[in-house]
């Protein structure tokens, strides 16, 4: 199966596997630029892999998956 993935990305890195996206800075993400790369970084997260790792990231879709369920 062959997702097409370009929508998410930078033109730059489209047709990238999702194993070389998620080695790629998250200015490969579609609306980030170079400069959020810098602001990352001095978090730990150089890597699309480290955004989606970074365990504040985690917490934070959490709360918003259970408020789609909260009366």
């Amino acid at each position: 199966m062959s997702l097409n993935l370009n929508k998410l990305v930078d033109k730059a890195y489209e047709g990238k596997t999702i194993n070389e996206l998620l080695e790629a800075p998250p200015s490969a993400l579609e609306g980030l630029t170079p400069k959020h790369d810098e602001l990352l970084a001095e978090l730990k997260i150089k890597t699309i892999r480290d955004l989606a790792n970074w365990k504040y990231a985690a917490k934070a879709q959490a709360l918003a998956t259970l408020a789609d369920s909260e009366s």
